[in-house]
């Protein structure tokens, strides 16, 4: 019996930069409008009040950390 290899996908990557940070991020998709596209660093710079990430996070990332409600 001969020797079958078996085929790799290579995946394909996108290579984007944020508009506003410059920042720049891989995609494994190709975006439909790459000009409008933002870091997530610059999404929650925008709507700080959409950022429901965990203060453990923002603390790594050198975040104010919102306080905590009490019910």
């Amino acid at each position: 019996m001969g020797y079958r290899s078996k085929r790799r996908r290579e995946k394909v990557t996108y290579n984007y930069t944020c508009s506003l940070t410059n920042e720049e991020f891989v995609t494994t998709e190709k975006a439909p409008h790459p000009k409008e596209l933002l870091s997530v660093k610059a999404y929650y710079e925008m709507n700080p009040d959409m950022d429901d990430r965990p203060a453990v996070v923002k603390k790594k990332l050198g975040l104010p950390a919102a306080p905590e409600t009490k019910h």
